[in-house]
C-alpha cells in the first residue's frame, strides 16, 4: 500500500516475534535491533541516520526498567515509535506567514519531482486556509512548463502571474509586485528545475532569493529517488539554506526510506506530503502521524480530517443510527465506497486504521480492495432485487447465478462483493467503536 508498506510490514514482524516471548533478555533486544537496522537499511534510510537510529533505541530499550517491565515488547515499540518520531522532526512544522503581506514561497527542486504540480496542490490548499495566491511562472526554459503552471492554476482556481520566456529573476520580482498592487496575501514562485544540479540553476535561484527575499523556501523532494533524493536535499540546501521540505510522490510503490533521512541530514523539517495525484492530495506533515503508519498503529487524526471534509455531520449520524441497528445496506454501501474515494480511496482508509497492524484482527488482501473493479461491482449491486440489497443473506447459489447473469460479470464476483461488503461493515464497526472517531 505505497511508500514505507515494505518496512511496515518487516517491522510488525519483527516485533510479532518478540510479543511471543513475553519477558525479554537483552540479548533478544539486541538480536532484534540488528533486524531492525537491515529493514531500514533495505527500505533504503541512510547508512549513517540507521546507524545512529539503532544505537539510541538500543540503548533506551536495554535500560533496567524495559528488562523488568511486565510487557516489555510494547516498551520496545514504544521507544522505536518516540526515536521515529524525532528522527522525523519531532513536532508538525507550519508554514512562515510575514507580518506585512504577501508572504513569498519560492519552491525548488530538479525536474521531474512534480514542483509544478505542488504549486497547484500548495495553492489549493492554502485557498481552503482562506488565503489568495499567486502563482508565478519563473520556469521560463521548458516551453511547456509556463502553460503547465495555468493548467495547475485553472484547476486550483489560482491567478497566474507570468511574461513568457523573460529574465526568471526580474519576473519573480515583478510578480511580488503585482501581489501586492492586487491584494494576492500569498506568492508562490514556480523555479526552474534542471535534470541534475547545475552550477547556473544554483545561481538563477540564488539571484532570486536575494531579489524577492522570500519567507520561504520549499525543496521539492521526490520520495521514489531513493538516495539521491538526501543528496539533492542536502546540495541544495548548502546553497539555498531551505526552509522546508515537501516530499512529493509518497504514495509510489517504493522503498522510500530515504525520505525518513532527509530531515536528519538538511536538519530541515518536513513540511508537506503528497499522497496522490489528484490536486487536493496534499497533506501537512506530522512526524508522529507517519511513526505510527509506519509501525501499523494507523492515522486516526488524519482520517478524522479527512472523513470531516469528505461527509456532512447529517450524513454521519444516519451512518451511525443504521450501524448501531445493524440495518447498513449493500445500497449504503456503494454509498459509502463514494465517501471513501472522496477520502482518497479504500486503501488509504485502511493504511490509517489502527489494528491494521502489529497482529491486527482486521486481515484485507490487496486484491479484496482493488477499487478498479468499482464499475463491476456496481453492475452486480445493480443487479440485485431491492430485497437481496437489504438483506444479503437471502442470497443463495441460484439467486448468485441470476445476480451473475444479469450483471455480466461470474458468481465468483458476486461472492466478492458479497466478502467485501462484510469486510467493509466490519471496517467501519471499527471505526465507530474507536473512540477518538467521532465527526
Amino acid at each position: 500500500m505505497g511508500l514505507f508498506s515494505g518496512l511496515s510490514e518487516k517491522l510488525n514482524h519483527i516485533f510479532s516475534k518478540l510479543t511471543k516471548k513475553g519477558r525479554l533478555t537483552e540479548l533478544e533486544i539486541k538480536t532484534a535491533m540488528r533486524e531492525v537496522r537491515v529493514a531500514l537499511l533495505e527500505a533504503d534510510v541512510n547508512i549513517g541516520v540507521v546507524k545512529d537510529f539503532v544505537n539510541k533505541v538500543s540503548e533506551r530499550a536495554v535500560g533496567q526498567e524495559i528488562l523488568k517491565s511486565l510487557s516489555p515488547t510494547e516498551q520496545v515499540i514504544k521507544i522505536v515509535n518516540e526515536e521515529l518520531i524525532a528522527l522525523m522532526g519531532s513536532t508538525n512544522a507550519k508554514l512562515a506567514i510575514a507580518a506585512n503581506p504577501p508572504t513569498v514561497i519560492m519552491m525548488a527542486g530538479l525536474q521531474g519531482a512534480g514542483k509544478t504540480t505542488l504549486v497547484g496542490k500548495l495553492g489549493l490548499y492554502l485557498k481552503k486556509q482562506g488565503k489568495k495566491p499567486l502563482f508565478v511562472a519563473c520556469d521560463v526554459y521548458r516551453p511547456a512548463a509556463i502553460n503547465q503552471l495555468k493548467i495547475v492554476g485553472e484547476k486550483a482556481g489560482c491567478t497566474v502571474f507570468e511574461k513568457g520566456q523573460g529574465n526568471p529573476v526580474k519576473i519573480a520580482k515583478d510578480g511580488v509586485a503585482y501581489a501586492k498592487s492586487y491584494g494576492f496575501d500569498t506568492v508562490i514562485i514556480d523555479t526552474a528545475g534542471r535534470l541534475q544540479i547545475d552550477e547556473t540553476l544554483m545561481r538563477e535561484l540564488e539571484d532570486i532569493k536575494r531579489e524577492v527575499n522570500p519567507d520561504e523556501i520549499l525543496l521539492v523532494i521526490d520520495a521514489m529517488t531513493g538516495q539521491v533524493a538526501v543528496e539533492v536535499a542536502d546540495t541544495f540546501n548548502k546553497r539555498l539554506e531551505v526552509t522546508g521540505l515537501v516530499l512529493s510522490k509518497l504514495d509510489g510503490d517504493t522503498r522510500g526510506g530515504a525520505t525518513l533521512s532527509v530531515k536528519a541530514v538538511t536538519g530541515k523539517p518536513i513540511k508537506f506530503c503528497s499522497v496522490g495525484e489528484k490536486l487536493g492530495d496534499l497533506e501537512p506533515f506530522y512526524p508522529d502521524r507517519m511513526a505510527n503508519r509506519i509501525l501499523g498503529m494507523g492515522d486516526v487524526l488524519t482520517l478524522i480530517e479527512k472523513a470531516q471534509e469528505a461527509i456532512t455531520e447529517e450524513d454521519a449520524k444516519k451512518m451511525e443510527k443504521k450501524l448501531k441497528e445493524n440495518s447498513f445496506t449493500l445500497d449504503d454501501y456503494l454509498t459509502q465506497f463514494e465517501t471513501m474515494k472522496k477520502m482518497g480511496g479504500i486503501k488509504d482508509v485502511l493504511s490509517m486504521m489502527p489494528n491494521m497492524g502489529m497482529g491486527g484482527k482486521l486481515k484485507v488482501r490487496e486484491e479484496d480492495i482493488d477499487e478498479k473493479k468499482m464499475a463491476s461491482m456496481k453492475a452486480v449491486i445493480q443487479s440485485m432485487t431491492l430485497k437481496e440489497r437489504q438483506n444479503p443473506n437471502i442470497i443463495n447459489s441460484s439467486r448468485k447465478q441470476r445476480i451473475a447473469k444479469g450483471s455480466g460479470t461470474s458468481v465468483q464476483e458476486v461472492n466478492r462483493v458479497l466478502k467485501q461488503f462484510e469486510q467493509t461493515k466490519q471496517l467501519m464497526k471499527q471505526m465507530r467503536n474507536n473512540k477518538a472517531f467521532k465527526f
